[in-house]
């Protein structure tokens, strides 16, 4: 039987014994310490354990307990009551209080690893009254990347801010979509102070969420805000095969004039072969646009989701209730990726 609970204080926790770990799919075993998470001692014991933010939003990390128990010190919101009824916790957040048996996945092994790379400002654009689009073209051949993934700008003190990339690979230019956070380093001072022709160092490309064009299912798409970049990204990879699968993106905004991209997402879309956008607002008067939160908007338009590949991407309330309601639609828990955008106060 597996139990899965959260303490927010462990009584006694020094006197925990030491856990093992085994992986149900190879058998190989690893030891946890008490205060350790999962994670933690799997990558200290060179088990490399799919995982990305490490924070508990993203859901990468995801293992199924086939059994032992675990603890968390905070319930993480990348997990979904419907997923812990079913046996999966966060390995990044989840702490063993016994030897465990889990299944789990390991780090793609055909991934392509993170560079340096030299790039050059193309335009800096107030695309909304807190949202800017920059437009960068590396130095030398366009980096490789999936679809989805992320790419870190590096600052002159060497610290890193985190942005989805929004072009596909083969549109010869990094596309970044960036919400200003006021008083933040770099997206209220450096991030406007760039001229095109300025020079930006970056790392990447990083993270899991990615298309998986190999689930042969139709596509959800679901954003809100900023969470609309890497989906308009696997949009633009999606044109260039017409034999693709249906696709619906739904984007969630605010109101009307914060629809930046929209536009631009249903010229993409008219190149494909099955394609539907729906744009849904909250703060809106009844109108053009559907009104109300994004995931309604889906349940009301798709109550069964069995057969949906689906790619949740924007705010962590939404990808958390999102998750949780799409299971409870019939949504297969390995056909959920979500990519969950945190916004630190000091960005």
């Amino acid at each position: 039987m597996t139990i899965i609970r959260a303490l927010h204080k462990i009584e006694n926790e020094d006197q925990a014994a030491l856990a093992q770990v085994t992986l149900a799919e190879t058998g190989d075993a690893f030891s946890v310490e008490p205060h350790e998470t999962i994670l933690a001692a799997a990558l200290n014991a060179g088990v490399d354990l799919a995982h990305d933010c490490k924070t508990g939003f993203c859901g990468s990390c995801r293992i199924r307990l086939l059994d032992g128990e675990v603890v968390y010190d905070e319930e993480p919101l990348g997990l979904s009551e419907e997923e812990r009824g079913c046996g999966f916790a966060l390995a990044c957040q989840a702490r063993a209080r016994m030897n465990l048996k889990i299944s789990a996945e390991l780090m793609p092994t055909d991934r392509v690893e993170p560079v340096e790379i030299l790039s050059e400002v193309i335009s800096v654009t107030q695309v909304c009254d807190d949202i800017i689009r920059l437009r960068l073209r590396p130095e030398g051949e366009m980096p490789a990347f999936q679809p989805g993934q992320y790419i870190n700008v590096v600052t002159e003190s060497g610290a890193t801010r985190s942005f989805s990339i929004a072009s596909s690979p083969s549109e010869a230019e990094i596309d970044l979509h960036i919400r200003v956070i006021p008083g933040g380093m770099y997206t209220d001072g450096v991030l406007k102070g760039l001229i095109p022709g300025a020079k930006v160092h970056l790392h990447g490309p990083h993270g899991l969420f990615c298309l998986h064009a190999e689930d042969f299912r139709p596509l959800l798409l679901v954003a809100t805000g900023t969470g609309i970049a890497p989906l308009r990204a696997m949009l633009a990879a999606l044109k260039e095969d017409r034999d693709g699968p249906p696709v619906a993106l739904y984007w969630g905004m605010r109101e009307e004039r914060e629809l930046y991209l929209a536009e631009e997402i249903a010229a993409l879309g008219a190149e494909l072969e099955d394609f539907s956008f729906v744009p849904v607002l909250s703060r809106a008067p009844e109108g053009v646009h559907r009104r109300g939160y994004v995931q309604d908007a889906v349940l009301a338009d798709l109550p069964d989701l069995s057969e949906h590949a689906i790619y949740l991407c924007g705010s962590p309330e939404m990808i958390a209730e999102a998750r949780g309601r799409f299971l409870e639609a019939g949504a297969s828990v390995n056909h959920i990726y979500a990519d969950s955008f945190h916004f630190a106060h000091n960005l």
